[in-house]
């Protein structure tokens, strides 16, 4: 996976903290998106999150970090993997500490969130 296939606009399909379900008219209220080497988290159209992120492929799992700069996160970088399946990316990310998550899971009790997105634009070609 490169910082490439993930560049665009993503919307939530769905969303889960520590076990608890976001409700669809919130999801259906939130975008990822992200350039080369940042990202924007945006809500009913305002950015709420934004920062840079790093992308470690060479593991068992595709590992992302987070690091926001202004908004909620800022200051704040949050551990997670991703899974990326044509127009679906998951994401499970560790609200709770430095401990990159292991699994797709956001167990009640936890502070994980896990989220899966549909791209909302077309990756823009590299035509000759």
């Amino acid at each position: 996976m490169s910082d490439n296939e993930l560049t665009g606009t993503w919307q939530v399909v769905s969303a889960e903290l520590g076990g608890q379900p976001m409700p669809a008219d919130a999801a259906a209220k939130v975008e990822l998106e992200f350039t080369a080497t940042h990202y924007t988290v945006n809500f009913g159209g305002e950015a709420t999150d934004h920062g840079t992120f790093e992308l470690k492929t060479n593991s068992e799992l595709n590992e992302i970090a987070m690091t926001g700069i202004t908004g909620v996160n800022e200051g704040r970088t949050i551990p997670g993997i991703l899974q990326l399946h044509g127009n679906r990316l998951r994401i499970c990310f560790a609200l709770e500490g430095s401990a990159i998550p292991r699994e797709f899971r956001a167990p009640a009790g936890t502070l994980r969130y896990l989220a899966t997105y549909r791209r909302k634009d077309t990756p823009k070609s590299h035509a000759p």
